[in-house]
């Protein structure tokens, strides 16, 4: 591996090594407004939620690495400690693109980029009609870290209302990541895109403690078939199917393949098609 010290690494090339290994970063398209009611919309990528009670989110606006100039939502935001964040899903992003241009303080980037203000109810920032979902916030804290260009102002928000487009919901009122189609944020001038056959679900760890790695049997752990992954997802029940659970199995199946490696792919196949319990059978039969 190659070794990158900050402190003796040009700041640029540390920004772009960052950026492109901290990713995905979702993107919080934030509106503000400045003590004379002029309202200033631009994406951040330093983003994310970072508590649910009360609800947190954190972006920071950086100083410009060129000048080390605050950006005009930060200023805006010290005049009036209110935003809306509002979410990108891919229908908005070249509009969004469009907003983050350095047009002179107090030009309105709605407009701009071609883009419609929703009033608020709870802050004085209009909300973005086009996001799938948008937070009004009270800014709580500003906490700025370092003092060159490139530096930190962390914006800790308390969200105090939520509005979530209904053709994201599920008969639950839950969004539905199926219906999402979100955009974030990598290095340079890259995105990726968060729907279709990039969705992929992950079951929660049991409630009860897995066996773990260390409790696999030697040849499913040292297998030169199964990858980390899957041999994660078989480290995570209680407990090994028993004698009668085999038994019941193998009469089921028949012609089970005999040879560890003809077994271990055939666990793969059910692992893939999310099958745990008769990946665990195979392996063991």
């Amino acid at each position: 591996m190659q070794t990158f010290d900050p402190a003796l690494t040009p700041l640029r090339d540390i920004d772009a090594l960052l950026k492109s290994a901290v990713a995905p970063r979702p993107i919080a398209f934030a509106s503000t407004v400045d003590g004379a009611g002029r309202v200033n919309l631009s994406p951040f990528s330093y983003f994310n939620l970072f508590g649910i009670n009360p609800p947190t989110l954190v972006f920071s606006p950086n100083n410009r690495v060129r000048d080390n100039t605050p950006k005009h939502t930060l200023e805006n935001l010290r005049e009036v400690p209110e935003v809306v964040v509002n979410l990108l899903d891919y229908r908005l992003v070249q509009q969004a693109s469009l907003a983050s241009t350095e047009y002179p303080k107090g030009v309105n980037e709605f407009g701009k980029a071609g883009l419609t203000e929703a009033p608020s109810k709870r802050v004085r920032p209009p909300r973005v009609a086009e996001c799938p979902v948008a937070m009004e916030a009270l800014v709580r804290d500003i906490v700025t870290v370092g003092s060159g260009g490139g530096s930190a102002n962390l914006v800790i928000c308390e969200v105090v209302l939520i509005h979530v487009s209904e053709r994201l919901l599920d008969e639950h009122g839950h969004i539905d990541a199926r219906k999402t189609d979100w955009v974030a944020r990598l290095g340079g001038d890259w995105y990726c895109r968060a729907s279709g056959a990039a969705l992929f679900e992950v079951p929660r760890p049991n409630q009860k403690p897995g066996i773990g790695f260390d409790g696999l049997p030697e040849e499913i752990r040292n297998s030169t078939v199964l990858t980390g992954n899957e041999l994660a997802q078989l480290a995570n029940v209680e407990a090994l199917p028993d004698e009668a659970e085999r038994r019941e199995f193998a009469e089921k199946m028949g012609n089970l393949p005999l040879g560890s490696e003809a077994r271990h792919w055939r666990a793969r196949e059910y692992l893939a098609a999310g099958r745990l319990a008769e990946a665990w059978l195979v392996l063991l039969a």
